[in-house]
């Protein structure tokens, strides 16, 4: 799980993030690796069979619903890609591992890369780049023992009612907004990450409201099976075992979405990652929280320069900067590269109209780990900060563990920032966000550091409330 944004307190398990180019790009690779997948780009969308004007053919009512709300238009970035298109690269003996209709592309599987001359020939395709390379095409590192043994029954209690959370909820205000009775309920939140091993069956995270999983990387295999990352960022929002563990937005219901494949490091993690946050617009996901990103990847060809971080390079930041406009709150993950000889954030927290999301301590003094800004554009980023040093959360075996990295402080913001959702149902998503930033405690004076700072929702709340 090399590219997870996490940090243990023993271990610094710093994000590696990337980009690739569009070929088989030597004698080598093509010696080495017997499996291959593209990024196909497509032209258009022409003769695709759908509309804007009968959007119910394609999205679910829960997000024609939430557009309605937001007044927020169905455009050509929602229409399906062309289904002809997709046909002709199967008849030349492709197979389409995924695809992104926002980017209108899609990942085919080749093992006989002179095919690739006919697939570049054909009229409707506007660029083909190699996004990963291997030897197997669906495996998965599966723990395949007894998932309850030694299995925390008893939870650790201690006098305040947030437990271990205390301090991380505190930071940013979100007991008041619990004390008003916002605690999330209604909202629904998309996880994008890493597996969440034993979600299932953690006695504290029992109650939780999943609406449902899919697995981006391994499509057969149960997303509570590899990967511990998810499980750890959902312990932080859904909790709610008082005196022991209490998220920030216990209430909510959840889409548990895996697109870091474990296994590998490559470019294809990003065309996931697109495909996920698609599938939680699909499903009239509220808000959208993610705890990835990348600079750099196992082929040096992949990976991503300072000059990329405008938003609107790297595949995986135009989807986030969509997010907004299809009416989704998107939050993620800073990076944890403040130590590396990259400093700075990676994608997709570059991106615009969401909230990349850096860590301080409990003291709010900020962790010489979270990564830097500004964006390549001169934009502010980080945008806010929470807690990400000593943050609590959930072990695989249900007992509470502390960890560090902006892995946590994203998802306990974007608790916070789900209260503020269940408060303000009509607010779109751009107006959160600069409530909250508007909040921050360095909104006087952003910079690339703290960025606005931490927010405090409740003042977020008066700001939403003079709109």
């Amino acid at each position: 799980m090399k590219h997870l944004l996490w940090l243990l307190l023993a271990v610094l398990a710093l994000p590696v993030w990337a980009q690739s180019d569009d070929d088989t790009k030597n004698d080598k690779a093509q010696a080495t690796y017997n499996l291959f997948r593209y990024r196909v780009s497509f032209t258009d969308k022409n003769k695709c069979g759908f509309s804007v004007s009968k959007p119910q053919r394609f999205l679910s009512e829960k997000a024609l619903a939430r557009r309605s709300r937001y007044g927020l238009p169905v455009d050509e970035f929602d229409l399906p890609l062309t289904p002809a298109y997709l046909k002709q690269l199967r008849q030349l003996g492709l197979s389409i591992v995924t695809q992104s209709k926002w980017n209108n592309t899609a990942v085919v599987e080749v093992r006989d890369t002179t095919k690739l001359a006919q697939v570049r020939a054909l009229p409707f395709v506007k660029g083909v780049r190699c996004v990963w390379r291997g030897m197997t095409t669906d495996s998965a590192s599966l723990d395949t023992s007894d998932r309850t043994a030694g299995m925390s029954v008893d939870a650790d209690t201690v006098k305040a009612y947030y437990g271990h959370a205390q301090s991380q909820v505190e930071m940013l205000g979100v007991d008041r907004l619990h004390a008003a009775g916002y605690r999330g309920a209604g909202v629904t939140i998309a996880v994008i990450d890493g597996g969440f091993h034993n979600a299932d069956i953690i006695p504290g995270l029992k109650g939780v409201k999943v609406l449902g999983t899919r697995n981006f990387v391994h499509p057969t295999t149960s997303v509570y099976l590899e990967q511990k990352h998810g499980m750890n960022v959902l312990s932080c929002i859904a909790a709610n075992k008082p005196h022991s563990l209490v998220g920030t937005a216990p209430e909510a219901s959840f889409y548990l979405l895996q697109s870091e494949d474990g296994d590998t490091e490559q470019l294809i993690e990003e065309d996931y990652w697109a495909a996920a946050i698609e599938y939680a617009d699909s499903l009239g996901c509220d808000l959208a929280t993610s705890s990835l990103g990348y600079t750099q990847f196992d082929f040096d060809d992949m990976s991503h320069h300072y000059w990329e971080l405008d938003g609107r390079t790297a595949l995986i930041s135009r989807s986030a900067s969509l997010a907004a406009s299809r009416g989704i709150l998107l939050l993620n993950s800073a990076g944890n590269s403040g130590n590396d000889p990259w400093k700075k954030i990676g994608v997709p927290a570059d991106a615009t109209d969401m909230l990349a999301v850096g860590a301080v301590r409990a003291d709010s003094l900020n962790t010489n780990f979270s990564s830097l800004g500004y964006s390549a554009d001169g934009r502010v980023k980080p945008n806010v900060m929470a807690q990400g040093q000593a943050s609590a959360v959930y072990s695989t075996l249900g007992n509470v563990t502390w960890v560090n990295g902006t892995s946590f402080s994203c998802p306990i913001m974007c608790g916070a920032a789900a209260c503020l959702v269940q408060r303000f149902p009509n607010k779109r998503p751009t107006e959160i966000i600069n409530a909250l930033e508007q909040s921050g405690d360095n909104a006087a004076h952003p910079d690339n550091v703290f960025g606005y700072g931490i927010p405090n929702v409740m003042r977020a709340a008066e700001i939403l409330e003079k709109q």
